[in-house]
């Protein structure tokens, strides 16, 4: 769903289909055929903007708000599962001034356009904050992290990519398992509000489940992402 390169062709080949259409139908005189082009013309449009505002700015305008909840002190060690060209990395390494941030994934590209730890490295270079920034290979599966190493651990759609139920399964696991005692974890993704009943079984607290709003259409009016929040217990 992120990166926005193979969405955006979908969405032009089915604009230039109804522009055809609508071009053939004034060529063929069918007004009615016409009309209906132009509005399924509009419509995709509007689709494509919502896209792209949701892949870029709709993202980081809702990722710096879960963020600056959390009012991090700045000394933290952060954990991004999934991290892909490190938008919400660096949203997190601005707020770690004597911190860390670190960004683990597996850099496929079927599930963003552009992935590559290469892309991300440069991207925090761009952002000014390399020297707080850590990027590793590392499956969300079997985390290469000692237990209790972080923080805070977040994530964003990159648990939805992990084919079968037991695989996310394993996922949520392991950023448990390498939260310290007191640490938090932030999820946004399809249908994170299943992951919250695995947080909450391993004695999580404060378990919440918050519906997205319109920035997270993804270009599919009606269609919000989820945010799950849990807190670990204290040892």
């Amino acid at each position: 769903m992120d990166g926005g390169i193979i969405g955006v062709s979908v969405f032009a080949l089915v604009l230039a289909g109804a522009t055809a259409a609508g071009g053939w139908a004034v060529r063929h005189r069918r007004p009615g055929l016409a009309a209906l082009a132009g509005v399924a013309g509009a419509a995709v449009a509007g689709s494509a903007a919502s896209y792209l505002y949701s892949t870029g700015r709709g993202k980081l305008s809702v990722w710096a708000q879960v963020l600056d909840e959390l009012s991090l002190r700045g000394d933290e060690q952060v954990l991004d599962v999934g991290c892909g060209r490190g938008a919400v990395l660096m949203l997190a390494a601005r707020r770690l001034p004597r911190g860390r941030a670190v960004g683990a994934d597996l850099w496929r590209r079927r599930d963003q356009s552009g992935n590559s730890r290469a892309a991300a490295e440069r991207n925090a270079v761009a952002e000014g904050v390399s020297e707080r920034v850590d990027i590793v290979d590392g499956d969300a599966r079997d985390l290469p992290f000692p237990s209790a190493s972080f923080d805070v651990v977040v994530s964003s759609l990159a648990i939805s990519n992990i084919r079968g139920a037991q695989g996310r399964g394993l996922a949520l696991h392991e950023a448990m398992r390498v939260l310290r005692p007191g640490g938090r974890v932030r999820i946004v993704d399809q249908g994170a509000d299943q992951y919250a009943a695995v947080l909450k079984d391993a004695g999580f607290a404060g378990v919440t489940v918050q519906r997205l709003d319109w920035r997270t259409w993804y270009g599919i009016p009606g269609h919000h992402l989820t945010l799950v929040a849990a807190s670990k217990p204290p040892a």
